[in-house]
């Protein structure tokens, strides 16, 4: 098992397929993007299976593929396909615009969760927040999703002025679709230009659905290692939940790791400091210990900043990546 000095068991794994996005997404990618790398500094599609496996077999479960957007990696299908053969659970975290392509690919591989972006229901508001021209793409395509069968959950990050004025339009999705809404404090990032004056605490977002909605809030049970708190409002089909990483973290029971796309491990997603597993992969070194090790030095809270003056201060989270360089 992956564990760390507080005793937390790490048996989610994160894989980020590609830096690369269709979107330009304002907390996730910086204004001026970033740097584009040679694909030599990538994983490649035999290293993705051989490090993942190599995580299986220390009791890794479940694998997320994130991004960037991971299906716009070119060999995405064949990564899906080969990871599939793992005895774990797989799942995705998407933005919706290639969904249609992969719907085979998805049902092939046993992928029943699929999570995708959706920071706005209104089409000019959202393409200013990914400063791109998707939105029919997208809503087709969760629609896609749903009336397939699959297991999906749309994320929202929440920042005032922005999109703080749907909150109620998100939860409203839910009454007729069996849909699940999360939505998620504003995180700072590498050149996300964060102001936690722009965030919408847990507080906040509760006392206005509280408002609105009052007794008919029923508060459901927290899955085991969940980041998320979860709600439904009575006689609504599906659900929404508030992840918290910023006003009530929950480190406590942190059960997941992050391989970016460059096979670079983080053992937490606030962490300024990685392990390079690709360049030991390369050189045909054993990567067990580098795991081990890195696992074992995770830090109690949000990687060493135990503080909110800490957390919010730029000095640390600008020795962070973009949020687009380490993957959902």
């Amino acid at each position: 098992m992956l564990k760390d000095k507080f005793g937390r068991v790490h048996d989610y794994l994160r894989i980020s397929l590609t830096e690369r996005c269709n979107l330009r997404c304002t907390y996730c990618m910086p204004a001026d993007g970033i740097e584009l790398r040679p694909k030599s500094h990538f994983m490649t599609q035999h290293e993705v299976f051989a490090i993942a496996s190599e995580f299986v077999r220390h009791g890794v479960k479940k694998i997320r593929l994130t991004g960037g957007e991971p299906l716009v990696r070119k060999d995405a299908r064949e990564i899906i396909e080969a990871l599939a053969g793992l005895p774990v659970e797989l799942a995705i975290t998407t933005n919706g615009i290639l969904v249609d392509e992969f719907i085979d690919t998805f049902k092939t591989a046993g992928i029943n969760a699929i999570n995708v972006s959706l920071d706005s229901l209104q089409k000019a508001k959202f393409n200013q927040i990914t400063r791109r021209d998707y939105f029919d793409r997208i809503i087709a395509n969760i629609n896609l999703l749903l009336h397939s069968g699959f297991h999906v959950k749309l994320n929202a990050v929440l920042i005032k002025g922005v999109n703080d004025d749907e909150l109620i339009d998100f939860i409203e999705l839910t009454k007729h679709q069996k849909l699940h809404y999360r939505f998620i404090e504003f995180m700072p990032f590498n050149g996300n230009s964060w102001n936690w004056e722009k965030g919408l605490s847990y507080k906040e977002i509760m006392t206005q659905i509280g408002a609105r909605y009052g007794s008919r809030i029923e508060r459901l049970a927290d899955a085991k290692n969940d980041t998320a708190k979860n709600f439904r409002i009575s006689d609504y089909k599906g659900t929404f939940a508030v992840i918290t990483s910023v006003t009530n973290p929950f480190c406590d029971s942190c059960n997941r790791i992050r391989l970016t796309a460059d096979g670079k491990l983080k053992n937490c997603l606030f962490s300024g400091t990685e392990t390079d597993l690709l360049s030991a992969f390369r050189r045909g070194e054993y990567i067990e210990q580098l795991i081990l090790d890195s696992i074992w030095d995770k830090k109690a809270q949000r990687g060493g900043l135990n503080s909110f003056d800490q957390f919010s201060n730029a000095l640390y989270h600008n020795q962070n990546r973009a949020m687009v360089a380490i993957g959902g």
